[in-house]
């Protein structure tokens, strides 16, 4: 496949010209990283792509009847690094250079952008249809239930040939009337803020010799979406009576699903190796690990919460909704911006006992095994610090889904102890206020009084991880805490000198020869 029809350059072209935009930004991961974390024969795509947008686009303009030259020319820009992950368009990098829009090429979560529009490529992996729908019929035919078919956003060019021919082997199919797949549909290929979303053709609709006529019933059920596909399921049924078909690989967006739809039989068709994959033991341990970790978010005194995006719609409104959460709950919150979270960034903060990752689906599940704490989803925190909230299989990776549940509901803490599972026994959850309002002003004096005493405790012992209240708490109880200045002397200190010679054997040192 020619690199023009790869990435789409006459459709990007003709989207760029079509909006008058002037400066356009180039994003994605065959674009984004020249520091070593993708092959290098993908880096020598990025000049070849400017160099055919810029054929395309004076190409175009010069039919049209433009001027080309001067100050009316476009520009394009390559971003060479993005802050958070390489799925969600970079507005903030984007803005830097004043663009008006955001070409987006490769892997995407397609989560909604908040101030500028943006296209996607999403690129065209090879896959083998023919042996793909046969794979699909065997799976429907075994299944005993209908089938979703969905599929990676690289796969989407190859959704109307594979239907094709999916229709032609259900002429000759012995079990053709009892076959019923569907297709899920790409959400969108243009992202615009100002509501000007481009879809993307649709290609959802119900195939089947008996149910050929049903696809416009379906689009009046109950709509479900993830990884930027979205489906609809019709009026009467649950989306677990469907068994899943997932054509891609192994990857952030497959994890989503399997934990959203956990409910669901689910088969992945790994179309680099043309084979089909149905233990997915593996994918669903992950979901017994993200209970153990909220289970032991219950336990936490100090969380942190984390900025993994600056550019999705409506992350600033969770953050808060995050903190309003915490605090409710009688902890302690503390909101930090940080890029790509590591286990070296995440160990400057020892306090925190867990953090709350805020950010987009495909980038919240962090296998926190390396960290010094755990690191857990909006979601994951609302089940943690929610009053009354309990673990009943359901999994929600948007956290857009989140902003509407109420901050009055948080878990508030209670005079009675709570059983912890981690620690094996009854635990108290204290007041971070120490007092309620209806408290006397002698009790509010008498709390503030114990509260400075543990301050100046300096002593090792006084306060532990897992028993401070707040990130001060926790500074007085450490050995060490940067350099001394308790000398309040206004007269200078003499100066002292220092060794002199190599590191190998300083001159005030006994050499081994004289030994």
């Amino acid at each position: 496949m020619d690199l023009e029809s790869y990435y789409e350059i006459d459709r990007t072209a003709e989207f760029i010209l079509s909006r008058n935009f002037a400066r356009v930004a180039l994003q994605g991961p065959i674009l984004l990283f020249f520091s070593g974390q993708f092959p290098d024969d993908l880096l020598k795509d990025a000049t070849k792509v400017v160099r055919a947008l810029h054929t395309k686009l004076a190409s175009l303009r010069a039919s049209s009847g433009e001027e080309i030259g001067g100050d009316g020319d476009i520009g394009l820009f390559v971003m060479a690094d993005t802050t958070f992950g390489s799925c969600c368009v970079d507005e903030v990098g984007a803005s830097h250079i004043n663009a008006d829009c955001v070409i987006h090429y490769g892997h995407t979560c397609l989560t909604p952008t908040s101030t500028l529009p943006a296209f996607f490529v999403f690129g065209k992996a090879p896959i083998n249809v023919s042996n793909c729908v046969n794979n699909l019929l065997h799976t429907a035919s075994t299944a005993g239930k209908p089938v979703m078919v969905l599929f990676g956003l690289e796969y989407a060019y190859a959704m109307l040939d594979l239907k094709k021919a999916m229709l032609e082997a259900l002429v000759s199919y012995e079990s053709q009337a009892e076959l019923e797949i569907q297709f899920s549909d790409v959400v969108c290929s243009v992202l615009d803020p100002s509501g000007k979303s481009g879809d993307s053709g649709g290609i959802m609709e119900l195939v089947g010799v008996s149910h050929a006529n049903d696809a416009a019933g379906v689009k009046t059920g109950t709509r479900h979406s993830t990884g930027g596909l979205v489906w609809n399921v019709p009026q009467g049924r649950k989306v677990e009576e469907y068994s899943m078909f997932w054509i891609g690989s192994e990857n952030a967006a497959f994890a989503n699903l399997v934990l959203t739809f956990n409910g669901c039989e689910i088969v992945r068709y790994d179309a680099t190796e043309d084979r089909l994959l149905t233990d997915l033991s593996q994918q669903r341990r992950i979901l017994k690990r993200r209970y153990f970790l909220v289970e032991k978010a219950k336990d936490a005194n100090i969380v942190g919460i984390l900025v993994g995006t600056l550019g999705v719609a409506g992350y600033l409104h969770m953050i808060h909704q995050m903190k309003e959460l915490v605090t409710g709950a009688g902890k302690k919150a503390y909101t930090l911006a940080m890029g790509r979270p590591n286990p070296a960034k995440l160990a400057n903060f020892p306090e925190c006992d867990v953090f709350i990752y805020v950010s987009c689906p495909q980038t919240a599940l962090l296998d926190s095994k390396e960290f010094l704490a755990p690191v857990i989803t909006p979601f994951e925190a609302m089940i943690a610090f929610k009053s009354g909230s309990q673990w009943t299989g359901e999994y929600v990776m948007e956290f857009r889904d989140l902003v509407t549940s109420s901050p009055e509901e948080v878990r508030k803490p209670s005079e009675e102890a709570r059983f912890s599972f981690l620690k094996g026994g009854y635990v108290e959850d204290q007041n971070l206020d120490g007092i309620d309002e209806e408290d006397n002003e002698y009790l509010a004096l008498g709390h503030a009084t114990e509260k400075a005493l543990s301050l100046l405790d300096r002593h090792p012992d006084s306060v532990v991880k897992g028993t401070a209240k707040s990130g001060a708490e926790f500074l007085a109880a450490r050995t060490y805490h940067g350099l001394d200045m308790d000398s309040y002397s206004s007269t200078p200190e003499p100066f002292i000198v220092g060794r002199s010679g190599k590191a190998s054997g300083y001159e005030d040192e006994k050499s081994c020869d004289k030994d």
